[in-house]
């Protein structure tokens, strides 16, 4: 299926609707905006400042969804109010989308938007963000995963469409790894030094890791931080907010992530950086052949409980992958 033929998914779905959207300014919350202007019947931009977002977050939506000549409503939250998601475990995103989301939920009603839709895309459905979970149960609709749209694909569009949005969008609290204790203190460490990076270079993402004694860099153009020696200065700068050790991560930030599985004689396996609750996974299911507490088979579909997925009998890559992605969106992941 050709992107073209994708956006039309995506425009069919929103067509003639009441459209409220979680509006971030990103990529995908971006084109789901700006689609939905051109065909939906009404569209509410709903933002939600959580405080732990990049300098700049808020303007932000403010001036695209001017742009676009929607609705907009931002709602501030404290996260510093909710010891549950400071304490940083495993549930941290899970828990941070579902305040969000419960308030976008209310806003959108109180608006009378009943039609509310985030901007998940099928390649998040690969990675590690349990935040999805809260997607499904407050069955906000996901058109991208409908049409099965990459990341990859929707900044394409974008860009060949000129279509503006943010490169950084991501909460500044998935820079302190889990079970490591979120405070205003790293917080603020945190944006200082992405601001600096950025004010002193020509990097368009940049992300610091706080490991406390230890800061890692992150950015899409490491080469920018060579030029001229600028690493010195940036070194200096960070031990100066208080890290030990400042190091550079060589593997450049890419966002453009894609589903790309292992194929090879009519079968494919891969492998979700997650495990799997199979009960809850075979409620999504049609036609569920075997349950053994380990797998379950659904003919040429094998789902593991430790994330392994497997074809075969698929005859092209092509078939292959598009099955794939019918699977994923009926998985529920364990957190």
């Amino acid at each position: 299926m050709s992107l073209e033929e994708k956006i039309n998914i995506v425009k069919d779905i929103l067509k003639d609707k009441k459209v409220a959207i979680g509006f971030s300014g990103g990529a995908d919350s971006t084109l789901i905006a700006y689609l939905s202007s051109q065909v939906a019947k009404d569209t509410l931009a709903i933002t939600i400042d959580n405080q732990l977002m990049p300098k700049g977050f808020v303007e932000n939506t403010k001036k695209l969804a001017q742009s676009f000549g929607i609705k907009h409503e931002i709602f501030g939250i404290d996260f510093n109010d909710y010891e549950y998601f400071l304490s940083n475990d495993s549930k941290r995103c899970f828990n941070c989308r579902n305040l969000m989301y419960s308030k976008i939920e209310e806003i959108a009603s109180e608006n009378g938007f009943d039609f509310i839709c985030d901007g998940n895309n099928i390649s998040d459905l690969v990675i590690d963000r349990p935040g999805i979970l809260i997607t499904y149960e407050k069955n906000f609709k996901a058109p991208f995963i409908e049409a099965k749209l990459t990341s990859k694909e929707i900044h394409k569009y974008l860009n060949e469409n000129n279509i503006p949005y943010s490169k950084s969008t991501t909460c500044l609290a998935t820079r302190i790894p889990t079970n490591m204790q979120i405070t205003p203190e790293k917080i603020e460490r945190i944006s200082y030094c992405e601001n600096y990076i950025l004010a002193n270079t020509n990097c368009e993402i940049v992300k610091v890791r706080d490991l406390e004694e230890l800061g890692i860099i992150e950015v899409d153009k490491a080469n920018e931080l060579l030029i001229d020696d600028k690493y010195n200065n940036i070194n200096d700068e960070l031990k100066g907010k208080g890290f030990k050790k400042v190091a550079l991560n060589l593997s450049p930030i890419d966002d453009d992530e894609c589903v790309d599985i292992d194929y090879e004689n009519n079968s494919f396996s891969y492998k979700l950086p997650f495990t799997i609750n199979l009960e809850n996974t075979k409620r999504q299911l049609e036609k569920v052949i075997s349950d053994d507490g380990e797998k379950i088979e659904l003919g040429k579909i094998t789902i593991f409980e430790d994330g392994l997925i497997e074809g075969h009998d698929l005859e092209t890559y092509e078939i292959a992958l598009n099955r794939f992605m019918e699977i994923l969106p009926k998985l529920r992941r364990n957190i």
